[in-house]
C-alpha cells in the first residue's frame, strides 16, 4: 500500500530537498508511494531518478534539471552576496563526468567544475572561482569580500580559494578586506587602485562620524548603497537621509575636508564620472593639505 503523500515528502526534505530514487527506497519510498506523491502535487521530479520539494528555490530546480547544481553568479546572488547585476539566466556548476540534460526553457549557462554535484548548490569556494572565471575580477572581488564581511567564509577557507586561483589573480585575495560595508565600496576601492590611489578605509572622523573613505589628507569618499536610493527622491526617509548627508558633509566641511559622494548608479554604470572627478582634485592636489584635523 502507497505510503502518505506528505510522508514523502518529509522524506524529501530531510535530504535537504532534493533526493534520487535510492534514497528515497533506502528510507521505505517504493515507486507506487512516488507516483502518487507527484501527483498529489507533495513533490516534484526534476528529472529521472531525482526528485525535489516544491518550494525548493525555481533555480536550483533548473540547475538539477540541467543535470548538476546551482553555480557561479546563481550561487553567489542565492547567497544573498553583493553582486554588480543579477542573473539573467541559471548557472550550473557541472561535475566533469556529467551530462547536461536539455530541458524545457533551457538557457543555462555551463561551468565544468571537477567538484561531484552531490549537493543541491555548489560550494561559495567552488562558485566563486566560477564567477571570477565567468564574470572577471571585478565581480568576483565584490562577492568575495560580501561573502568574508558576512563570515560566510572562514580565512582556512579564503587560503583555499586563493591557492586554486591563477597565480596572476592571487592579489585579488589578498586586497580584500573583511569589513567592507558594501559592494561599491568593494568596487570603488578596487578601481582606484589601478590607477595608483590608496585610500584609508571606515576612518572615523571626529565631529562627523565613521566615513567609506579618506583620500590623502583632505577628501572623504562616500559610496551611498542601494539601500540609500530605494526609496522615492521625495519620500520622507529619502529627504531625512539626504539632510544626515548634508549636515555630514557641512562638519567635514568645517574641518577642512572636501566630500565626494557617489551612488550605485554612477559607479556601477558611469564610473568615467566617477574617475574623473576623483582625479581632477588630485591632479589639483586639492586631497593635500596639512592643516586638515586629523
Amino acid at each position: 500500500m502507497p505510503l502518505p503523500p506528505a510522508l514523502v515528502r518529509r522524506r524529501c526534505f530531510r535530504s535537504g530537498g532534493v533526493a534520487r530514487t535510492s534514497e528515497l527506497a533506502a528510507s521505505g519510498i517504493d515507486r507506487s508511494s512516488l507516483a502518487r506523491a507527484v501527483a498529489d502535487g507533495e513533490i516534484v521530479r526534476l528529472r529521472e531518478g531525482v526528485y525535489a520539494v516544491p518550494d525548493l528555490p525555481v533555480p536550483v530546480q533548473t540547475a538539477i534539471r540541467h543535470g548538476g547544481a546551482l553555480g557561479c553568479l546563481s550561487r553567489v546572488h542565492a547567497a544573498g552576496l553583493w553582486v554588480l547585476e543579477p542573473p539573467e539566466t541559471v548557472h550550473v556548476s557541472m561535475p566533469r563526468t556529467g551530462r547536461r540534460r536539455r530541458h524545457e526553457g533551457c538557457r543555462c549557462v555551463t561551468h565544468w567544475s571537477r567538484a561531484p554535484a552531490t549537493e543541491p548548490r555548489a560550494s561559495l569556494e567552488e562558485a566563486l572561482l566560477q564567477l571570477h572565471g565567468c564574470r572577471g575580477s571585478e565581480e568576483f572581488f565584490v562577492a568575495l569580500e560580501s561573502a568574508m564581511r558576512k563570515r560566510f567564509l572562514t580565512k582556512p577557507r579564503v587560503a583555499a580559494l586563493r591557492a586554486r586561483l591563477p597565480a596572476k589573480h592571487r592579489w585579488l585575495v589578498d586586497f580584500a578586506r573583511w569589513n567592507a560595508d558594501s559592494g561599491l565600496e568593494s568596487l570603488l576601492r578596487l578601481r582606484l587602485r589601478s590607477l595608483g590611489l590608496e585610500l584609508r578605509s571606515q576612518v572615523r572622523v571626529p565631529g562627523v562620524g565613521r566615513v567609506d573613505f579618506v583620500l590623502g589628507d583632505r577628501v572623504i569618499l562616500e559610496a551611498d548603497g542601494k539601500a540609500n536610493h530605494v526609496d522615492a527622491p521625495d519620500s520622507p526617509s529619502s529627504a531625512s537621509k539626504r539632510h544626515k548627508d548634508l549636515v555630514r558633509d557641512a562638519a567635514a566641511a568645517a574641518l577642512g575636508f572636501e566630500t565626494l559622494r557617489f551612488d550605485y548608479a554612477l559607479i556601477v554604470h558611469d564610473w568615467p564620472t566617477v574617475e574623473a572627478a576623483i582625479l581632477a582634485l588630485v591632479a589639483g592636489g586639492r586631497h593635500l593639505d596639512a592643516r586638515v584635523a586629523r
